[in-house]
């Protein structure tokens, strides 16, 4: 991955992304600015952009918050290719600002920006500069500024959803790269024990709950979906996430497709992608850059749960 030093796009991230014992360590988000109706950026419709890439679950929390809430008219996108080059993310079409890759936005901050050119970026049209690179961020922004009815992140349950965002995170969302990133044998058990425990707490919760917080569609089943849309596609294999499928869980599986089968959310999922950027050529996890054929998963059919759409 690049890294832009004081402004300038270096193509060789001369920093470690693995600690002494091979855990793997993700960067932290540093530009961190707020949409918020009385703020510099004013959740205003038509003024921001959102820059993602299709197999970057960072980023597909984004696209869900969007789709959720019904702003495909009043965000607009643009999608990278599926797999990086020497340039990092790169664009064939960009309807924002006509960039060829990422690290040109980023080239235009005000101050020079230290970093990796990550996605999600939300781009601000007005001022020209990026309000944030932490997807966390970015959708609890979509969630709170744009709707202030705050449907999916109500008051009375950000402690609970709060307390899932940092189990999912930790322990699924970062847990299935800290399995797949690992360098060392000590480091990926340590890894695929805690995934795999996290996800039979979450077939616990969903055998009583229709979702993580009961009843209500949240932040933190957004949060969790991505993972769950790549897992047996994806991470299963490419990063030896491999106790079981996602297809093992009875209550997470009917979860995962009834989200899916959400109007608009199937629009946020391309598993070829997938495929195609986990297996990617990697001289430690695929030297040969081939990409499997299969799985074939259904997600179609009928489930237990319905999940509506709130739109705006």
């Amino acid at each position: 991955m690049g890294v832009m030093i004081e402004g300038r796009y270096h193509v060789n991230d001369p920093a470690p992304q693995t600690d002494a014992a091979g855990t793997f360590q993700r960067s932290r988000s540093t530009l961190r600015d707020w949409v918020e109706p009385a703020g510099q950026f004013a959740p205003e419709p038509g003024r921001y952009h959102l820059y993602v890439a299709w197999n970057c679950p960072w980023a597909h929390r984004t696209l869900i918050g969007r789709a959720m809430l019904g702003l495909e008219d009043a965000i607009s996108v643009s999608y990278a290719r599926p797999t990086r080059n020497d340039q990092g993310w790169v664009y064939d079409h960009d309807p924002c600002l006509g960039v060829n890759a990422l690290h040109e936005v980023y080239a235009l901050q005000p101050t020079p920006y230290t970093g990796r050119v990550t996605v999600p970026v939300l781009w601000d049209i007005q001022t020209r500069q990026i309000v944030s690179n932490e997807s966390a961020d970015i959708l609890r922004m979509l969630l709170t500024a744009f709707d202030q009815d705050r449907r999916y992140c109500p008051e009375a349950l950000l402690p609970e959803i709060d307390r899932w965002n940092a189990e999912i995170y930790a322990q699924v969302n970062n847990g299935v790269y800290r399995a797949g990133f690992a360098r060392t044998q000590q480091a990926y058990d340590g890894a695929v024990v805690d995934v795999f425990a996290a996800l039979d707490r979450l077939e616990a919760q969903l055998e009583q709950n229709a979702t993580l917080t009961g009843y209500t569609l949240t932040e933190a089943d957004f949060r969790l979906f991505p993972t769950l849309a790549r897992f047996d596609v994806a991470y299963n294999t490419a990063f030896k996430c491999n106790l079981r499928r996602l297809q093992d869980y009875p209550q997470l599986w009917d979860y995962a497709r009834a989200f899916y089968a959400i109007p608009g959310i199937s629009e946020t999922v391309d598993f070829d992608t997938y495929k195609r950027g986990y297996f990617s050529r990697s001289d430690l996890r695929n030297p040969l850059g081939i990409v499997p054929a299969g799985p074939v998963v259904d997600w179609s059919g009928p489930t237990k749960r319905q999940f509506q759409r709130l739109s705006l």
